[in-house]
This record gives C-alpha cells, structure tokens and sequence, in this order.
C-alpha cells in the first residue's frame, strides 16, 4: 500500500492524510492573515500616540553596544508597559503590548534601518517571553 511510485508520490492513505494536514495549514494560514490584518489595523492607530521621544530612546539604547541583550529586552518591555497604560482600557491588555512591541520594532527600524537585526531578535524574545501563550491562544481561537 505504501510503495514510492514513480511519480515521487505514495498511494493509499497517505495521500489523504497530506490531503487533511494541508488543509489544516490553509487554514491556519486564513486565521494567521485575519489576526495579523486586525493587528495591522490596531498599530495605525496606536502610531499617532507614539512619541518620537519614545523611539529615539529606544534607538540608543540599541546603538549601545555595552548593552545585553537581556538588558534592551527588559527596556522595551518597561516601554511597552508604559505606553500600555495610555490604550484605552476596553482593549486586552496582551493584545495592546503585541501591537505596540511590533510597532516600535517597526519605527526603531525605519529610523535607524541597520539595526533590523538586533531590534528583530529583541522583540522577538520580547515576545517569546512576555506574550507567547496570549499568541498562542490567539491562533488557537
């Protein structure tokens, strides 16, 4: 039943199991882009409260080579906390601090564009360790 056919392919139930797995991946897919369009739609707004003060502090710190990485993360989350107390209170509180997290990542990296990198790695731990759970569910639902 399972023999490698010519083609590359293997007959019988496997194909529909590949069948149910890609459709489980589209799916996730379609839920991925409606969360992240909502998201999208969140950040826009938030970008009039940001101040440009609130960036470039952000910026020196990550042009501060002396730094640790651990130590720019606890920064941007002290940030996040303190432009989270400014969203208005009908929102969750994760959802604000995902948005913000990308948003500021976003405008770190406009401002100065050769610190991707480093910002990216940042907001990424940023969000492994403050939200991965609030992202889970997120996708999850």
């Amino acid at each position: 039943d399972d023999e490698l056919q010519t083609d590359g392919n293997r007959s019988g139930h496997f194909q529909n199991v590949l069948f149910v797995l890609e459709g489980l991946a589209s799916t996730n897919e379609d839920v991925i882009r409606i969360i992240a369009a909502q998201l999208a739609e969140i950040g826009d707004q938030f970008d009039k409260e940001i101040q440009g003060r609130v960036v470039n502090d952000l910026v020196q710190h990550f042009l501060n080579e002396n730094l640790s990485r651990e130590e720019i993360t606890l920064h941007l989350s002290r940030v996040v906390r303190e432009l989270t107390r400014s969203i208005p209170s009908d929102m969750e509180q994760e959802k604000a601090m995902l948005v913000l997290a990308m948003l500021l990542t976003k405008k770190i990296v406009n401002t100065v564009p050769s610190l991707l990198h480093r910002v990216f790695n940042t907001t990424l731990n940023y969000m492994n360790q403050q939200l991965h759970n609030y992202i889970a569910e997120m996708v999850s639902a």
